[in-house]
């Protein structure tokens, strides 16, 4: 795939186009991860059980992974404008939709398909960056990407939250949409020309990039780290409430510090990265298990608790947007599948994580169990990286 940007293309810093396509991320991340807020207004409204609203938080990670490679491969070979305006504009409508029904069955379905379009856009999203910038840039353009997801987890998702409690659940759906409206008509505004594209995208000849020891070690390696995160990041209010015994009104302050970390780590990232597999990339890995467990061990005390939950939130997201690099990096010969391989492998370990760290604690009956899910999650990581092959700039 040719990303057609005559002017900008290969340049030394990242265009403000980018930082335009990081603001759809945000109103996708906000998205994404606001109904942990909204459930109960849902569950009452739309008289369905708890459990059923809580499932489309599930409906939408399953709608991420497959609708990831999915959409890219249907995508390959759509003019890039075409490809961001249309997953856009469905993202929005659905959102509208979700904010006008009155049936819980249409609104899970439009959860799937935000989820699908939200894999489309992000995927096409984090190819057109990557090509929009010089080699050395790639790092940063990518993290520019990832900082919409931290920023939602940050300030979108605490003040969905607080949006659902003071006009109901329907006026964070309104507003997601109306957020994503300047990305909107930026994209028809300032995308790469639908002229310079090219045809001979071979979405087979692509997918075999998957057969390279080296791109299978990257994805499992996202997977399992951000499977790490998001198995105590589900958990991290009722940690709070119940083992920490925070007050209920000092979770979202909590949450917001989580994305706040997160924030910094995946802008530390994009700063510091080079164009391969970093020494310091592998110390960060070797970090995280370590973190993990100090933050299973410190979950009585608030201000310990407080204080590594933030170092955990930059140390993960760091290294996880330090994995979608490398993934989009040793997957070169995929420039059109390469961002919907790292899409999928990062919501499989969202989706996943959470899963286990619900079985073991409901096992267990302690939800600390699910901090040292993470613990194992990570120790993984680290076992798969010491089994590379090599980590130096050869091994690219």
């Amino acid at each position: 795939m040719f990303i057609p940007a005559p002017v900008h293309a290969g340049v030394d810093f990242v265009p403000v186009f980018v930082y335009v396509l990081g603001l759809a991320v945000f109103a996708q991340g906000t998205s994404e991860f606001m109904l942990s807020g909204l459930v109960p207004g849902i569950a009452r409204e739309l008289s369905v059980p708890v459990a059923a609203a809580a499932s489309l938080t599930s409906a939408y990670a399953v709608g991420m992974i497959a609708g990831a490679p999915v959409m890219a491969a249907l995508s390959a070979r759509w003019p890039r404008r075409r490809a961001l305006a249309g997953f856009l504009t469905a993202f929005v409508v659905v959102h509208v939709v979700g904010a006008v029904t009155t049936d819980f069955a249409v609104l899970f379905g439009t959860r799937i398909v935000a989820a699908i379009v939200n894999a489309g856009f992000l995927a096409v999203a984090m190819s057109v960056a990557t090509a929009l910038v010089a080699p050395a840039q790639r790092g940063r353009a990518t993290a520019v990407l990832l900082s919409g997801v931290t920023l939602s987890c940050a300030a979108g998702v605490p003040a969905g939250a607080l949006l659902g409690e003071w006009s109901g659940w329907r006026s964070a759906f309104w507003a997601v949409a109306v957020l994503c409206l300047p990305a909107l008509a930026s994209v028809f505004r300032s995308a790469p020309a639908d002229a310079a594209r090219r045809h001979d995208v071979s979405v087979r000849r692509e997918a075999r990039t998957l057969k390279s020891r080296s791109v299978r070690s990257a994805l499992v390696l996202a997977a399992v780290v951000n499977g790490a995160t998001f198995a105590t990041f589900a958990y991290l209010a009722v940690i709070a409430t119940e083992v920490t015994r925070l007050p209920a009104a000092a979770v979202p302050g909590l949450l917001a510090a989580f994305g706040v970390g997160a924030f910094t780590g995946v802008n530390i990232a994009g700063r510091t990265a080079a164009g391969h597999f970093r020494r310091g990339m592998v110390l960060a890995l070797w970090a995280l298990p370590v973190g993990w467990a100090l933050l299973a061990m410190t979950s009585t005390q608030a201000a310990p608790f407080f204080a590594v939950t933030v170092l955990q939130g930059g140390l993960s997201f760091g290294i996880g947007s330090t994995l979608v690099g490398r993934v989009m990096q040793v997957a070169s010969d995929a420039p059109a599948m390469s961002g919907s391989f790292a899409t999928a492998a990062l919501n499989a370990g969202a989706f996943l994580g959470p899963l286990l760290a619900g079985a073991v604690t409901e096992a267990t009956g302690d939800h600390r169990d699910a901090v040292w899910v993470s613990t194992a999650l990570a120790a993984t990581a680290v076992a798969v990286v010491s089994g590379l092959p090599s980590t130096r700039p050869a091994d690219r």
